[in-house]
């Protein structure tokens, strides 16, 4: 399968922000973004460049789907099944982003990052509603259960994500029982309870032109 094997630091520091890509390293002040703030590559420094307003939503959409780790094609995908459904397509959007497996593996702190959650995943480290699921863009729907196998809740690196997880708190829309290593989706995500840096208005725009 396709990904995106670019450095997940110079990702963050193209976007000018932490997209909280390499785990508990961007929690310390080892992160890139905190140690030089300007792009990276040899014209990373230029200052007073200003972007068109094309050029802020295509970089708005590149910025989501580094966050979420998924290609053009499968955001494209993803997006004309928000504009198919019913209430704003923007929120739409990032709710359906939010109800991928992996994305909810995340979140519930089963993994350190997204990457390490897709891999738990696909590694069959998952159990949703008691059966075994290895698809990262399984759809999860409110009421399902998540719960990492024997196995995969054993390992230390779960167990280290979980901790500090679990140090952090969890978003309302999941309920985590840390001790057990399993979860529930309650709801789809409200979008004041999603990330304000997230422009979702700008990908609506740019798939509109």
């Amino acid at each position: 399968m396709a990904r995106n094997l670019d450095p997940k630091c110079r990702q963050c520091r193209r976007e000018g922000e932490k997209l909280f890509l390499k785990g508990e390293k961007c929690f310390t002040d080892k992160c890139s973004v905190e140690r030089r703030t300007y792009a990276p590559g040899q014209h990373g420094q230029k200052s007073g460049q200003r972007l068109s307003g094309y050029g802020q939503q295509l970089r708005e959409k590149q910025k989501i789907r580094r966050i979420y780790g998924i290609l053009e094609r499968q955001f494209r995908k993803t997006f004309a099944e928000a504009e198919r459904k019913k209430g704003q397509t923007g929120e739409n959007l990032l709710q359906l982003l939010e109800s991928r497996l992996d994305a909810v593996v995340y979140r519930m702190g089963f993994g350190a990052s997204r990457a390490e959650s897709r891999q738990i995943v696909r590694h069959n480290g998952i159990l949703v509603n008691g059966k075994r699921v290895n698809i990262p863009s399984y759809s999860v729907r409110p009421g399902d259960t998540i719960q990492l196998t024997d196995a995969a809740r054993n390992q230390l690196r779960s167990k280290g994500a979980m901790e500090a997880a679990e140090s952090r708190g969890f978003p309302e829309w999941l309920e985590v029982n840390i001790k057990e290593g399993r979860g529930v989706f309650k709801s789809l995500p409200a979008r004041e309870d999603l990330p304000p840096s997230i422009n979702e208005g700008l990908v609506v725009e740019l798939y509109s032109r």
